[in-house]
């Protein structure tokens, strides 16, 4: 079997992101059936939670974008987590049309009681590596965070100035 090129893909199997995923829907699988089983929460609800347990008192927009989710699935998670009396929604008192997002305490002592088993599931596959290679990764993954920011503000500059001279119009 040949060795995957990851900066020159020449199958699905080479390429970052799928590999990534891969990586992502194997553990995370454990988590979810964690998270479902012991706790009646999905992992995105763990995920929302777990951004409020740090940052209560956001919009949902502003949960929206840390997740990574369009508007709608975190308004539907939200709601869900709203259901469950594991997240409160609040007026603005400036604006009463919005709300700001903050965990009850249940969800507070939901997420003090699931993050340490998280943490121990993410401990588990981290030991495959040395301290120094766990170090490394954390830095390569932030760099190609860094570089994924920069893709998509250019791609986002690009489609808000219109086709240019070296770009193809359909």
């Amino acid at each position: 079997m040949r060795e995957p090129s990851l900066r020159q893909p020449k199958t699905l199997d080479d390429m970052v992101l799928y590999r990534l995923w891969h990586l992502n829907a194997r553990a995370g699988r454990l988590v979810m059936r964690m998270c479902e089983a012991d706790f009646g929460v999905t992992r995105r609800e763990w995920r929302l939670m777990s951004y409020l347990a740090r940052h209560d008192g956001v919009l949902p927009s502003e949960l929206a974008d840390y997740a990574a989710l369009d508007r709608a699935r975190t308004s539907r998670a939200v709601s869900s987590l709203v259901d469950k009396h594991l997240v409160r929604r609040q007026p603005r008192p400036h604006n009463r049309r919005e709300v700001v997002l903050t965990l009850t305490e249940t969800g507070r002592d939901l997420h003090d009681r699931l993050l340490p088993r998280v943490a121990a599931i993410n401990g588990q596959l981290m030991s495959a590596l040395s301290a120094q290679e766990a170090a490394t990764l954390a830095e390569l993954l932030q760099r190609l965070k860094n570089q994924a920011d920069n893709m998509a503000s250019e791609a986002l500059g690009a489609a808000a100035h219109g086709p240019g001279p070296d770009r193809a119009v359909d």
